[in-house]
């Protein structure tokens, strides 16, 4: 049997995490604000051909994704996914400014030192890669000479509306409106932080971080908000009016949840299991308070667990994520995968069975019932198949099991 194609070119999945690619907000244009919560998973390869499910649609279509032209001067001597020791290279006064990030490492270049004139936060994880970059400007930067960024704001809608106290920045003295914006690409996500949006765009911070870890910094976090008031740790800064609903699952959890993300989906290089299955564990460990987060935490560790080959562990995890959330298809499925390598087919068969009760046009779970079936039952392989090609059709990220699925239909009727 031939194995799934995969990557970050292979089908993506969202629950609850922000990616730009294929993003849904539910959002409040003012207060009180609403709490945007997301997860990312994502179709992966294993050895006998059965699928593992995904945390969202089998391939869902990528809108076009919104513009994302810059003629800031950021970012502009590095860039995402670095290693440390290159940046430090190239940067070797960031080494001045260093303070932990959870269990990774912030490094900062003031402004007077920095290209973009403004405070630069740099964010390396434990394993010493660039997940993001923090760019302040205390004072604001105004807008008005950077005319292809303007075009590009004009073009986006906010994602965040809310009030900041702007007392320290030269062009405003009251409570001025300001705008969260987000752009990126397949990726990485950017975010500005814009006031006067629509009259005299003045922009108070950018970001850049690979998808994973755009929750680290959401204005509903805790840190976020500190950064806004105090930009460089000092007394400077804006005040940010504390409204809507904060997020206050612990950084630990959060940071390493988006640690064995970024390293199961390959977002920095090649797909690393053992960072993975090491950071989903500590994110556990760590202890999230709810218990979607903890569900989807377990799901992707059993998933990180079955491609290493730790079968049993897989399914243990499986299961708790099912006790935690019960019926949801792409764990239902994975379980299935678990239990048919474990050697129980009947068990695999009701894993499958089950999750295209709950989604009837769930193709991976058709297309491994269809596999598990062959021997046993090949008119309901055929039927399974052919159901499985009917709801893939024209998805060229599943082009290698299109092709295995079509002999296999081929074979069966002869």
């Amino acid at each position: 049997m031939r194995p799934a194609s995969h990557g970050r070119s292979g089908p993506f999945c969202f629950h609850f995490a922000m990616t730009p690619a294929n993003r849904v907000l539910f959002l409040s244009r003012h207060p009180p604000m609403t709490f945007i919560r997301f997860i990312i998973s994502a179709g992966l390869v294993v050895p006998l051909g059965l699928a593992i499910g995904c945390g969202g649609s089998d391939a869902p279509v990528r809108p076009p994704l919104p513009p994302s032209k810059s003629d800031l001067v950021l970012l502009a001597s590095t860039a995402l996914c670095e290693r440390k020791a290159d940046f430090l290279n190239k940067h070797p006064s960031a080494t001045q400014n260093s303070r932990a990030w959870g269990s990774g490492q912030e490094l900062t270049i003031s402004g007077n030192n920095s290209a973009s004139h403004g405070d630069e936060s740099y964010f390396f994880d434990e394993d010493g890669v660039l997940v993001g970059a923090l760019f302040t400007f205390p004072k604001g930067l105004d807008l008005k000479p950077y005319s292809v960024l303007r075009q590009t704001l004009s073009q986006l809608k906010p994602s965040l509306e809310f009030y900041l106290n702007v007392a320290q920045l030269e062009t405003r003295t009251n409570m001025e409106s300001s705008s969260l914006l987000e752009t990126g690409d397949e990726k990485s996500t950017t975010q500005y932080l814009v006031t006067g949006l629509h009259d005299h765009p003045i922009l108070l911070q950018a970001s850049f971080t690979i998808d994973p870890y755009v929750r680290l910094f959401s204005p509903y976090r805790r840190e976020f908000l500190d950064r806004l008031r105090n930009p460089t740790g000092g007394t400077r800064g804006q005040n940010m009016e504390s409204q809507g609903t904060e997020d206050k699952e612990p950084f630990p959890s959060l940071q390493q949840f988006a640690r064995g993300q970024a390293a199961q989906l390959a977002y920095c290089g090649e797909k690393d299991y053992d960072i993975a299955v090491d950071a989903y564990e500590r994110a556990i460990a760590s202890g999230f308070t709810n218990k979607v987060w903890l569900a989807e935490a377990r799901h992707k560790f059993g998933v990180a667990l079955l491609v290493k080959g730790q079968l049993e562990k897989a399914k243990a995890e499986l299961l708790q994520s099912l006790t935690l959330r019960p019926n949801v298809p792409e764990v239902l499925n994975n379980l299935g995968t678990v239990q048919v390598k474990l050697g129980d087919k009947a068990a695999g068969l009701s894993s499958f069975e089950k999750a295209i009760v709950l989604r009837p046009n769930y193709a991976l779970a058709r297309y491994n019932l269809a596999e598990i079936t062959e021997a046993t039952n090949p008119k309901r392989a055929i039927s399974e198949y052919e159901t499985y090609l009917a709801i893939v059709e024209g998805v060229p990220e599943e082009a290698d099991r299109i092709a295995h699925a079509k002999e296999r239909v081929k074979a069966l009727k002869r």
